[in-house]
């Protein structure tokens, strides 16, 4: 019989509510990830959250804000010229953002300074960016190496009540799922109560959304974007409704009823006008709404005219003159078709360039 055996029976456990620092994204006592391609903001993201907490600010959603001091390791930028300047920038109250020397001794996941520094400072934050440099040479892509590391964070963040951010790169497998493109072995998001996905909204150069694409500890919250503006710097847009394949690329985000609307009106009047009845009907069938419809129309330049009893609707042409002559010889280029149709050629020599309504008499 094995002397040490310890068993526990579940009435013996009294049940506790999990303790937010930012809910639901992350977690007081848990591990959490931020994931995402190089350049996309997870690093900037990182320092506005280490900023709100060392001043006591409440994150977007309105929760009640957490106060406590910060771990910062970044093993990519400078500390003097880069970490500290971007605290600042964000207000950060760096009396209470610390970080471990690691000068003399790199540091790991499993290195007891970090909870040693966690007990001492009593701090709430503790980020680690990226998670890669922080593996202390195990594989990074071998569950027997990573998995014994993230088991004893956990076990840090647990013990200590402090939340464990880790900020990892993405591979460039760009049709994978999203639990499979974090760089390094799937153990490390397995590990995670949470892992958020930062990335570009619409190949937007400035702005970025956060979408929640694992919650173990209740329901993902919502997706929200900031912005990475040059001259204001970042910024919280609020909500949005990115979805975690549509970040990813995996998944186009379905077309709006205004974009189905111009594409239904380019298409229909590409050869001429059509019949306003006719347009509404084709509309309906669409499921696009008349309001939509003329709106789309206005935007596209588009007009209507009256034939017979009848209204009809055309877009716009761009008729460009060329050099004619009295005699209808044209120049180097010529007139386009759309613009003889229908016309003598009698000008006298002209260049410019105009846009006419296709379905009136000029």
């Amino acid at each position: 019989m094995i002397a040490n055996l310890k068993i526990i029976t579940m009435r013996d456990v009294m049940p506790e509510p999990v303790e937010w620092l930012w809910e639901p994204y992350i977690a007081l006592g848990k591990i959490t990830v931020i994931q995402g391609d190089g350049g996309e903001g997870k690093t900037t993201l990182a320092t506005a959250i280490a900023a709100a907490v060392s001043r006591g600010d409440a994150l977007p959603g309105g929760y009640s804000p957490i106060s406590g001091d910060v771990i910062f390791q970044n093993a990519e930028d400078g500390i003097a010229d880069t970490i500290v300047p971007r605290l600042e920038k964000f207000g950060a109250d760096v009396d209470r953002v610390h970080f471990i020397d690691e000068a003399n001794m790199e540091l790991s996941l499993a290195d007891e300074r970090i909870e040693q520094t966690i007990v001492e400072k009593s701090a709430r934050l503790c980020v680690l960016d990226p998670i890669q440099a922080y593996l202390g040479g195990a594989n990074m892509n071998s569950a027997g190496g990573v998995r014994p590391l993230m088991k004893r964070l956990g076990a840090v963040a647990a013990r200590t009540g402090c939340a464990m951010l880790l900020i990892g790169h993405m591979n460039k497998n760009g049709n994978g799922r999203s639990q499979y493109r974090g760089l390094g072995s799937v153990d490390i998001n397995a590990a995670a109560r949470s892992v958020l996905t930062v990335g570009r909204i619409n190949a937007e150069e400035n702005m970025r959304a956060i979408v929640q694409n694992k919650n173990s500890l209740g329901p993902k919250g919502t997706s929200l974007a900031f912005s990475l503006d040059p001259i204001h710097g970042f910024t919280w847009q609020g909500k949005c409704d990115v979805t975690i394949d549509e970040l990813l690329g995996n998944k186009k985000k379905p077309e709006s009823q205004f974009a189905k609307a111009r594409r239904l009106i380019e298409t229909a009047l590409a050869r001429g006008p059509v019949s306003a009845a006719d347009m509404f009907q084709m509309a309906e069938e669409e499921g696009i709404s008349p309001k939509t419809l003329n709106r789309a129309k206005d935007a596209l330049g588009g007009h209507s005219f009256k034939r017979g009893c009848q209204w009809y609707w055309d877009l716009p042409i761009v008729v460009e003159y060329a050099d004619v002559s009295q005699d209808g010889h044209h120049g180097q280029e010529g007139q386009p078709a759309d613009y003889r149709d229908g016309h003598e050629n009698n000008m006298t020599t002209m260049t410019a360039l105009t846009i006419l309504p296709r379905g009136e008499v000029v």
